[in-house]
């Protein structure tokens, strides 16, 4: 279900969301300490765009890329 925002040009909305990282490439999660947690900034249509290992940090990279981030759970 895409939510409208309509202040907001189609394209401008970024989610944030835990990702499990089982779920990455393995070259990626040989760089990550053991059970550090990693978040995901994705476009609207799910495309992963980003990671951070902490919340705050995936929130400022989808600001200073002039998105809208929205946390998805």
């Amino acid at each position: 279900m895409k939510t409208p925002y309509p202040a907001l040009p189609d394209g401008k909305i970024a989610y944030i969301r835990q990702v499990d990282p089982a779920s990455l490439p393995d070259e990626i999660r040989a760089q990550l300490p053991g059970d550090a947690a990693v978040w995901g900034v994705h476009a609207e249509d799910g495309e992963m765009l980003a990671l951070a290992r902490d919340r705050k940090v995936a929130f400022l990279l989808a600001r200073q890329n002039d998105l809208a981030p929205v946390s998805a759970h």
